[in-house]
């Protein structure tokens, strides 16, 4: 990306710079024309402060830490606040908050016109509402419960504090902290979210009735790890997914959700091989035959790769990343394990 690209990223960021601090520096608060928070990382405090709105003394979205005496723009605010190394990843969080971010900052709750439960736009809405996983109760589940210590390019899933539960019939709702993934269509837009409510003194899900649950325009649409391209996998569930991506880092893939949504994602016009993860049931081989069917169907080459337990995430818990990564070196490719897979 050169410079002119990335100038033109930060000056983007810097007219919404106030949706931008809510999002990403979340520990924060408005003071008059400046968003004040302990540092770049989200730290709760006040000696950092981010210029809202352009002025003489500089342009909106301008932050200097007094306390170190650091400055920069909010892109360096994404990258530290995500955790992210390398710019790529970074600009594609960038234009990934752009296109769901509103375009003013956001008003109080009182002033926002509703939207309807469960639609695409309450989802955007949640998912706009939540933060960077870093740091949070959402990397300690992945990391500790789950195994998946590598959360690159896992900028579509986001913590919430306190995120709402509401039994299915009768019941109190309660309120757990939540990892809430985003689903996009193939233009990348927010169409719903993926919502695990966690219970952050065992660091595993909430113990709820059902813990997991979905809203928004589902059908054809995924969770996504990465930017799709000539190869990919995809596979059900989000840890399934991430726990393949351990040994496969390079590789985009996306989460379904479930089986019978695996079996209807749409393909992007670029695809020409899919490697479909199965899970180890009824259900997940119907999946994966059926998605066999579609992509040759649509001249794109399908392998179904599968995990000596359950899932690849049971593979990983139980059997650890070296079975994962030996297990998938003898289903894929020659040629896809030079360019993705991760050495020991």
């Amino acid at each position: 990306m050169s410079y002119r690209d990335a100038s033109e990223l930060a000056h983007r960021l810097g007219q919404r710079a106030e949706a931008v601090c809510r999002h990403y520096l979340f520990n924060g608060c408005r003071a008059g024309g400046y968003w004040l928070v302990g540092d770049v990382r989200n730290t709760p405090g006040r000696s950092l402060y981010v210029r809202l709105k352009d002025s003489p003394k500089g342009r909106s979205g301008k932050w200097t830490d007094a306390a170190t005496g650091e400055h920069g723009d909010l892109l360096d605010v994404i990258r530290e606040s995500c955790g992210l190394v390398d710019f790529k990843q970074v600009a594609d969080e960038a234009r990934r908050f752009l296109r769901v971010a509103p375009a003013a900052p956001m008003p109080s709750t009182a002033s926002r016109s509703s939207a309807a439960r469960g639609s695409p736009e309450a989802a955007r809405r949640l998912f706009g509402m939540s933060g960077p996983i870093a740091g949070t109760i959402v990397q300690s589940y992945l990391q500790c419960e789950r195994g998946i210590m590598d959360l690159r390019e896992t900028g579509n899933l986001r913590f919430h504090p306190r995120c709402y539960h509401r039994p299915e019939r009768h019941g109190r709702v309660e309120v757990w902290p939540a990892m809430i993934a985003a689903v996009t269509d193939l233009q990348g837009k927010v169409t719903g979210v993926h919502r695990t409510w966690l219970d952050p003194r065992r660091l595993d899900k909430a113990p709820l009735d059902t813990p997991r649950r979905a809203m928004g325009e589902l059908l054809g649409n995924a969770v996504r790890f990465g930017i799709g391209g000539e190869v990919m996998a995809a596979g059900e569930g989000i840890e399934t997914v991430l726990s393949l991506k351990q040994v496969l880092p390079g590789m985009p893939m996306l989460a379904a959700l479930s089986a019978a949504h695996l079996a209807a994602i749409l393909f992007p016009a670029t695809l020409q091989r899919l490697y479909i993860l199965q899970d180890n049931d009824p259900a997940g081989e119907w999946a994966c035959s059926s998605m066999v069917e579609r992509a040759r169907a649509a001249g794109i080459e399908a392998i179904v790769i599968s995990p000596q337990l359950g899932d690849f995430n049971e593979d990983l818990c139980h059997l650890g990343i070296d079975a994962v990564r030996n297990r998938t070196r003898m289903q894929i490719g020659s040629k896809d394990i030079a360019r993705f897979m991760a050495q020991a």
